[in-house]
């Protein structure tokens, strides 16, 4: 299996469904004339460095913020401690520290950093600075409450930015898990930046509680409906203890992984993705460098999200030293021999990342 063949077509894939989201938009269409040059440098990069040994994944997540101005239940940062509450000054990296990161990333061929948080709309900063990394595509994982006047402005100007909505289905289950009222403040951000016509997406969580609701046609027809080009199914994985039974069964990732590939073949003009059930066909997990690793606000390398163990900090290592490490490779080795059946790899082997963590 040629992992890289394989990630370049996905990229591919994702560029192509831009392509026919912003068609008959000038502004989208001077995005994507920028873009795909940038996207074919980067992956010329990432070839170099492979031929001298060093396997670069096309993709970054960068928890930007410690913060959040929700509590939704079941969620990861707060359990892992990602996200907490009172002040973070002097914790998370500061804008400057960001932009090292996101340069080395550049020279790397990184093509695509996932910014989230907490809520990475509390690091205007950073948004802004992301924005000026034009070679890059920054998707920003949001609540969708806070895209003011100012951020929406942000989005139409900078296209390589693209705000990426959680949602857990439609009004009663999404204000069932954030809170009573946003769901209407989503409905309410979307209409707007359909208006503007500005490529968004939506990430909805799959949980025993909601599937039947989010793996049937009339939901994404209506997600689709409301401007949205991108729409990414995210398995739950009970990181809060307590939450166990809402994890999907075997028979449910099966559901998962074929409506995917149904919404993929009705639906061409959208980009439709899940995480972890893709890994299946990339032959494994893609954590740990294979395919991306996690930065937590603090700017430890992780692993990935749902495995908050590091042994660098990019305060004082770089990309490369991360991606060489032996704690990454070991943790590439073990979830390469762990068989793979959906759900997260790492996370269902935590005693052996943690013990590899303190090793």
């Amino acid at each position: 299996m040629n992992l890289n063949l394989l990630m370049e077509q996905g990229i591919s894939r994702i560029i192509k469904t831009a392509g026919r989201f912003y068609m008959h938009n000038p502004q989208g269409r001077a995005f994507l004339s920028g873009i795909i040059p940038a996207l074919k440098k980067s992956a010329v990069l990432r070839k170099e460095q492979e031929e001298q040994g060093l396997h670069i994944p096309p993709f970054l997540i960068a928890s930007i913020a410690s913060r959040c101005n929700l509590r939704c239940s079941g969620c990861y940062a707060r359990a892992d401690n990602v996200c907490r509450d009172g002040d973070s000054e002097g914790a998370d990296l500061e804008m400057e520290q960001w932009r090292a990161v996101f340069a080395e990333a550049v020279a790397l061929g990184i093509s695509f950093i996932l910014l989230a948080g907490g809520e990475p709309l509390l690091r205007p900063d950073v948004l802004k600075l992301a924005a000026t990394f034009s070679e890059m595509i920054f998707p920003v994982f949001t609540n969708g409450t806070m895209l003011d006047e100012e951020m929406l402005a942000l989005f139409d100007r900078h296209r390589n930015l693209i705000p990426i909505f959680s949602i857990e289905g439609g009004q009663q289950e999404t204000d069932a898990r954030r809170g009573a009222g946003i769901y209407a403040q989503v409905e309410r951000v979307m209409a707007e930046l359909k208006r503007r016509r500005i490529l968004f997406g939506a990430s909805v969580t799959v949980t025993r509680e909601n599937i039947e609701e989010v793996t049937a046609i009339p939901f994404a027809t209506a997600v689709r409906e409301r401007g949205c080009g991108l729409l990414l199914y995210v398995e739950y994985v009970p990181v809060e203890k307590g939450t166990e039974h809402l994890a999907l069964k075997e028979a449910e990732l099966t559901t998962v992984l074929a409506f995917v590939l149904k919404l993929k073949r009705q639906f061409s003009d959208m980009v439709v993705l899940s995480f972890p059930g893709d890994e299946v066909v990339m032959g494994g997990c893609l954590a740990s460098g294979r395919g991306f690793f996690h930065i937590n606000p603090r700017g430890d390398a992780e692993p990935c999200p749902f495995a908050p163990y590091s042994k660098h900090n990019l305060q004082r290592s770089t990309i490369v030293e991360v991606l060489r490490s032996g704690f990454f490779e070991e943790l590439r080795e073990l979830a390469m021999q762990a068989e793979h059946n959906g759900g997260c790899t790492l996370f269902d082997h935590q005693a052996q990342v943690a013990y590899l963590a303190k090793k």
